[in-house]
């Protein structure tokens, strides 16, 4: 059986995404899925977008392949690993974010969460920072279409493009005008991938193909451990304020002194932050041949920050300091395990389904 070609628009922006995908198909001669189709209680995880795809296409010729609008609950990892399983019955061959230019920077700044999964019953289950989803649906696509960015004054459209560019360095970058870019055939994406720009500054390979002078990011390392207490107080009392910038992005994995034995996969965007542990299983796609993360997951940090007008040398500094001294590290772990440790740990049980 031959497998549906899907092409999958995400965006933050229901309106904009919604008319974009409905116009690709039009153009395209593919079928449109409208993200009404996949917000039901039954149908929010990805492995049944994939199935309802399937079963809605199943009466209609999709020879020519389908547009599925995911819906702003979509998360691009789960939606890739979904479509690109061999059960699904489909091909991922595009993953277009819809971007509107104008609010681009609140909607990566937002504080709201939102359900992501649900119960049998409906109930909620699981929640999401809005901001993650978003950053997640630049990271991982391979088109970003700018709307709304005739707006913007020349500058802070070079800025917005910049700070996309450096997020997902991997995507195609168009301005939207009147009408639709064409699709461009290219490989079909794998569960696998390594398009964030997080993972590019970790294996010293990020090369975005614009730049502009207020958008810079850093790859710190540092192989002592976290002091948590001095970190959530660089985080909240310094980073939070903007003392160092406006810090959008930040990604990779990090040890707590308190925790030892544990790699965690630090993820903040915005205003939220979590530390996800790592079980033995997982993988950090896309930084497992990094030269030092045998050394760093068994010790200390291994960190990308993406930002605009950031004083990297005074961030360095920063988060050196929270990091354990020389008394400590001599007093070894029965001392560390006395440390204040302020931040809640969002284990890999808690993901588990119903």
């Amino acid at each position: 059986m031959d497998r549906v070609d899907v092409v999958a628009v995400v965006g933050a922006c229901a309106p904009e995404r919604a008319l974009y995908a409905r116009r690709l198909a039009e153009e395209s001669g593919r079928t449109l899925i409208p993200a009404a189709h996949l917000s039901r209680p039954s149908a929010v995880d990805a492995r049944t977008w994939a199935e309802t795809a399937a079963e809605g296409t199943a009466r209609v010729d999709v020879s020519a392949g389908v547009v599925v609008e995911c819906p702003a609950t979509a998360s691009a990892i789960d939606l890739i690993g979904a479509l690109t399983d061999p059960a699904a019955g489909t091909r991922l061959g595009a993953v277009i974010c819809v971007v509107d230019a104008a609010h681009l920077l609140d909607d990566l700044a937002a504080e709201d969460f939102i359900v992501t999964a649900r119960t049998r019953a409906g109930q909620p289950r699981e929640f999401t920072a809005r901001a993650l989803l978003t950053v997640t649906q630049l990271e991982y696509a391979s088109t970003i279409v700018l709307v709304n960015w005739d707006v913007l004054s020349t500058p802070d459209l070079s800025t917005v493009m910049a700070l996309v560019s450096t997020l997902s360095p991997r995507a195609r970058l168009r301005l939207h005008v009147s009408s639709i870019d064409p699709l461009t055939a290219g490989p079909a994406y794998a569960a696998a991938q390594d398009r964030a720009g997080w993972v590019g500054i970790l294996n010293d390979d990020a090369t975005p193909h614009m730049t502009d002078r207020r958008v810079c990011s850093l790859h710190y390392q540092q192989l002592r451990p976290l002091h948590p207490g001095r970190l959530q107080r660089v985080l909240d009392d310094r980073i939070e304020p903007g003392e160092f910038g406006l810090i959008v992005r930040s990604s990779g994995f990090c040890r707590f002194a308190t925790r030892p034995g544990e790699t965690m996969q630090w993820e903040h965007v915005g205003c939220t932050i979590a530390f996800q542990v790592l079980s033995d299983h997982d993988r950090l796609v896309g930084i497992d041949d990094h030269p030092a993360a045998e050394e760093l997951m068994s010790v200390g940090q291994d960190l990308a920050f993406i930002g605009l007008d950031l004083d990297l040398d005074a961030l360095t500094r920063a988060l050196d300091e929270a990091a354990l001294t020389d008394a400590e590290l001599e007093a070894g772990p029965e001392a560390w395990a006395r440390f204040p440790d302020p931040f809640p740990t969002w284990s890999p049980a808690e993901n588990t389904a119903d």
